[in-house]
Parts: structure tokens; sequence; C-alpha cells
């Protein structure tokens, strides 16, 4: 293991030598660490052990300009690797072990230099399957994901047609109702067989471990109700059971929009029960048991009153699909364990891995000898560690050169808002002692989930001298229903306030300075970092904002249809022509605005940051600032080295000397 160790370690070297500078003297506002450090890639983004526990991949990038490469190591024999692969022209993007032989991935390649409409992206994609004893590829044309392991075919594996790029920092709410095609997917010869292809009535579907469909929604023409639909193995025609949910009405839209609730699995001894996540009239959605054959809801199996159930965990050894803890969002995402043997183990893991925080065993062998762990925390960008015969060896980490001290601790918080809801929050805390200028950091979406574990932009700027608050504004996803109604209209509004009101609590807690305090987010969090500039009175000194959606109006007309049910246009609605639109807001900008976009972005697309340049320039705002990063999409992953250098250079610049009299 140490000479393995050694081997992945010295991946690093060139980046090492690129990237490491002399000593010198911390300038206010300036990190610490080189700013060449944070933009890196991950330098390690994935490590896998085959079910037979003979082979690990590594899916990683040797230097700050290089591209994702693929190892394949022995693991009785790890001082080099068997393989080394890549996919040029194109580059790989993730890939993992779907038998003890093949590999299942995508490749990618940036081919276009503009973005024709929303989500029509610049870059092609190609499935591939790799056998390791022919050494030999087989690519499927288009953009697949892996879908279920079938491992009672080890030659097959089923996918469907869909997205590669992760979505994190933003919501597509058509997403679920475009139609996906699944396919069986022959490792050995590369030809595919269609299983199900998806239609306007049944657009996708949930697969048991046999390949078999057996859950899937779609939305009625006419009353459009929202109805789910099962099958039993074997059957050919769907059959409706349990509620339906009126998208017409505005009570269903957290159903709707949240995207967690439905069916997650299926009970490993008795493939009737299912495993559904749902409120059912609650607040907090719980997990249960559903009866496909009687229609009817079970037992109970996790709640708890402080958020929801928003996924399960199954056992750690690959087939072994009995259930063993549900999750929730808090500190981190906590368990609600089932299985004592499993969550025994999880323990032992936390008290070994240094700096334990979100610990995952990624993969594991079939006899259960050999796993790969992963930890991700506050104190670590995501570490990855090789269990193996009860020994265990660190391989590498996402970004080594970052030190566990050089790290801010994060404290998971509740604060009121000003009409009494309580929001939850995540502050990462700098070195030294307050009070602080202070970072409001918005997530995404908005409708999406944020659990803080290791989060790189909060992390650059501790490292700078800022507190970073990131606060669980109402219509974030996870804290219940009510927390998510409470937002409806709000956009601009009482969803800003709530931000605002995390700033006012850190004054009055005496850690922030309320005259160096700034907001900075990235696509609705941008957004509200442009609401934030130009209200008054005004809380903050200057803001940052990051592929903003700065003209909702014309991109809710850009993406609205006849056919979208009214709650879900409603929303948009007051999300794009009812609620604040910064671009009618330019003429009341009072401070310094920094505005940030890639040019290819396919999400948030590029005239939201022209067209609001033109509308400042207009309005004779002089004091903002432009910044366009060429051929990176909305995502993080296609922001390559050279973006985040030139993005994270401007932003420490701009709050340092730009934002307020003085700088922040």
């Amino acid at each position: 293991m140490r000479n393995f160790r050694t081997t992945l370690m010295a991946a690093t070297a060139g980046i090492l030598a690129a990237t490491m500078s002399p000593a010198v003297l911390q300038a206010q506002g300036q990190p610490s660490v080189p700013v060449e450090v944070w933009a890196l890639r991950d330098v390690i983004n994935a490590v896998q052990v085959s079910p037979d526990g003979k082979h690990v991949l590594v899916h990683k990038v040797e230097s700050k300009e290089g591209e994702y490469l693929l190892e394949i190591y022995n693991t009785d024999d790890m001082t080099k690797p068997l393989k080394r692969l890549n996919a040029d022209p194109m580059e790989i993007i993730n890939v993992q072990w779907v038998s003890d032989n093949f590999l299942f991935g995508t490749a990618w390649q940036q081919n276009r230099k503009s973005v024709k409409g929303p989500e029509e992206g610049t870059y092609d994609y190609k499935a591939f399957s790799y056998n390791l004893e022919t050494n030999k590829f087989k690519e499927l044309p288009g953009n697949f994901a892996l879908v279920n392991l079938l491992p009672k075919e080890p030659d097959t594996i089923l996918i469907g047609s869909g997205n590669a790029v992760a979505d994190a920092t933003g919501v597509d709410p058509f997403a679920a109702f475009r139609p996906r095609s699944y396919y069986r997917f022959n490792l050995n010869t590369g030809a595919r067989s269609l299983v199900l292809k998806g239609n306007e009535k049944f657009p996708t579907a949930v697969f048991d471990n046999d390949g078999n469909p057996r859950f899937t929604s779609s939305v009625e023409p006419g009353s459009n109700e929202l109805v789910t639909y099962y099958r039993a193995p074997g059957d050919s025609s769907w059959k409706e059971f349990g509620e339906r949910y009126s998208q017409n009405e505005h009570k269903n839209l957290y159903r709707v929009l949240g995207g967690f609730m439905g069916p997650v699995g299926f009970k490993a001894d008795d493939p009737n029960i299912a495993y559904i996540i749902d409120n059912r009239g609650e607040d907090k959605a719980a997990l249960w048991e559903f009866n496909v054959a009687t229609g009817q809801f079970g037992e109970k199996l996790a709640g708890t009153n402080a958020a929801d159930i928003m996924g399960i965990q199954t056992h750690s050894i690959p087939g072994k699909d009995t259930l063993v803890a549900a999750r929730y969002p808090w500190d981190k995402m906590q368990r609600v364990w089932f299985d004592e043997e499993e969550k025994a183990l999880y323990e032992a893991l936390e008290q070994q891995i240094p700096n334990a925080h979100q610990v995952s065993i990624s993969s594991r062998s079939r006899d259960g000898n050999t796993m790969i762990v992963t930890n991700r925390g506050p104190k670590d960008p995501g570490s990855y560690w090789l269990v193996r015969e009860g020994r265990m060896a660190k391989l590498g980490s996402r970004n080594p050169l970052l030190k566990p001290e050089q790290l801010a601790d994060v404290e998971f918080i509740r604060y009121p808002a000003r009409d009494g809801k309580m929001i939850p929050a995540y502050v990462t805390k700098p070195k030294g002692e307050g009070p602080f200028p202070l970072i409001v950091l918005p997530h995404g979406g908005p409708h999406v989930n944020e659990v803080i574990t290791y989060d790189e932009w909060g992390q650059l700027l501790a490292n700078a001298g800022y507190m970073v608050l990131q606060p669980q504004y109402r219509m974030s996803v996870g804290w219940g229903q009510d927390h998510f109604d409470s937002a409806y209209g709000q956009h601009g509004l009482a969803m800003q306030d709530d931000k605002d009101d995390g700033a006012k609590y850190l004054v009055e807690q005496g850690l922030v300075d309320p005259d160096r305090m700034a907001m900075f987010g990235w696509s609705y969090g941008g957004y509200a970092a442009l609401v934030a500039a130009s209200r008054e009175p005004n809380l903050y000194q200057c803001v940052i904002a990051g592929a903003a959606v700065a003209d909702p109006e014309k991109v809710y007309k850009m993406r609205s249809n006849a056919y979208t049910p009214k709650a879900i246009d409603e929303w948009a609605k007051r999300r794009g022509m009812i609620g604040i639109n910064p671009i009618n807001e330019v003429s009341k900008v009072n401070v310094p605005v920094l505005m940030v976009h890639g040019d290819v972005d396919a999400r948030v697309m590029y005239f939201n940051f022209e067209d609001y340049k033109k509308a400042m320039e207009r309005a004779g705002k002089t004091d903002a600032q432009f910044l366009t990063l060429e051929g990176a999409d909305h995502f993080y992953n296609t922001l390559m080295y050279e973006h985040q250098e030139a993005f994270f250079t401007k932003m420490l610049d701009f709050l340092a000397n730009d934002c307020g009299p003085g700088g922040l």
C-alpha cells in the first residue's frame, strides 16, 4: 500500500512544481494559499475498486492545463499502473467499474463556440465500455448514463439517454418531463437493444435489478395531474396507484420541483415491496414501505422533525441490496441506521480517517475485504482511502496542495428571519479574531438542497480573511414543505430578506463588521446578488454576480410554452415577471458590481450578462466591472484552470480594492 500511495502522490508532482511559489506576507484580502492552488481542477476525481477486488481505477489529471486520464492498478502489485488510458481528442469525464473486467463511462469534447438555445451546450458526448482483458473500447455516440448494473447479467448493463453534466449549481424545472430512452448495452459487443422508449405520457422510469421498469409518472393532458404508475415484473402495461396531484395547484409544487419524493428502491427479498419517500400531507417527507401488489402504503420506516428524508443507502457490498440507512440534511447528511453492522463499520472508519466528516464507502469488493472510502469536509477537500485486509492507506486527494491547518471550520446554525421563520445556514470561520468582513454566499437553484461539506469558494474566501454565510433561505429543498412554500412569489422579497437577516444575525453576535459586508452568488445566487445591489438601505458594500439570471422576464418568455401546467407556469412567472427583475432596477444600483459569466452558458444564457452590462452603461453606472470566461458553461466541471484562476484573481482584487470605500 505504501508503494501505491507513493505512486498516486507522484501524480501531483507536475502540479506541485508549477503551482507552489515562495512564501510571501499575506496582504489584506488575499489568501495565504496561492490562487493557483484554489484554481486547480480536482486532481483525483474518482477512485474505485472492481467487484472482484483485483483492480483499482484512478481518474485523475496530472497538470494544471491537462485533461483527465484513467489509470488501472493491480491490487496485488500497485507499484505502477497496468494501463493508462485517455480518449484523445475527447476527455474522459466519468468512469466506473460495471463488472470484474469492464468499465463504463462518458467522454466529451467541446466542438462549438456558441449556444443556440437553453440547454443546447457546446459539448458532444460518447459513452464507452472498456474491456480490461482485451484492452479494447466499445463506443456509443451520445450522452448516456448508467441506470442499473443488472447483476444477473454480467455482460450487460442498463443505460439511459440523459445528462452527463452534474447539475449542482442550478435546476432545470422541466428536466424531469423530458422523455428518456432506456437500453440494454452489451459490454462485449457494444450493441444496444431498446428496453423502453420514453414519451410525453411516460417520460422516465425506475427499474429493478432485473431490468424491469417498475415505476413511472406523468402529467395527464387536460387535467395537468401528476399521476404515478407501476408495473409488476413481466407486465407490459402501467397501472395507476396512489394519489393524483394537480400541477395547477400551488400546494403540489414542492413535490414536483423538489425532485426527491417518489420511489427510491425495492426490498431485497420481496419485489412487491418498494421504498417511497413521501410527505403524505405532513411538512417533512419520510421513508415508507409501499406494496405494489395492493397499492397501499405500509410501515413508516424513517422520518425526522428536523428535515426531509431525501434518500436511502443500501449495503456497501455489491449485489447485497439491503436497505441500511435513510439520509437527511443537517450539519452534514445524517443517517437513520437500519443495519448495525454497517453503522459500526462507518463509525470505525470515521475514527480512523483524519478530519472525518462526510465519510462514504464508494466501492467495495463482493467478498467485503477491499473497499475505497472517501471523506469530504471542512478540513478535507476530498480524500480517497484504500482499505484492504484490515489495513488502511490514503491514496490521494482532490486537492493535495491544501493542508488541514490552512482550511477553516464550518458551523451549522439556525437563525430567525424577520417573520420568525428559522433559517438553516452554514458559517465558514476564518482564522483570527472577529469581527470579520462577511461574504453572504447564497446557493443557486433556488430549489436545491445544499449541505456544506467542503466548499471551495467558501474556503478560498475564508483563507483570505472573510467570514462566509451560506443561508438555506426559504425555497431551499430538504427543510420541509412550509420552508419551500413560504417562498412562493418572494423572489427578491422575503427570499432576499432571509439572506439579509442572516448577515444581521452575525452582526448581532459580534462576529461581523456591519460596514464590511458583501454578497456573492452564482446562477440564482447571482440573481440575488444583483437584487442586493439595488436595495435601499443597502447592507452591502458591493456584490459579485456569477452566471446571474439578470433578466428573469426574458428567460421566462424564452422557456415557457402553452402546455406548461398552471402552477409551474405561475411559479416561473413569479420568478421572472412578478418578482424583482434586476435589469429593471439598474437605476437603483448603489454599490459596486462585479459580473462574471461564461460565454457558452447553456443554463443561464450569456445574454443575461450582455444585456445587463448595456443597461448599466445606459444608466451611467460606472462603478461596475465585467469578466467573461471564454468557453465556460454554467457548471463547475466546465470551469477549467484558466477560468478559475482568472475568476478568483478578479474576485479577490475587486473585494480588496473596489468593494466600497477602502475595499472590504
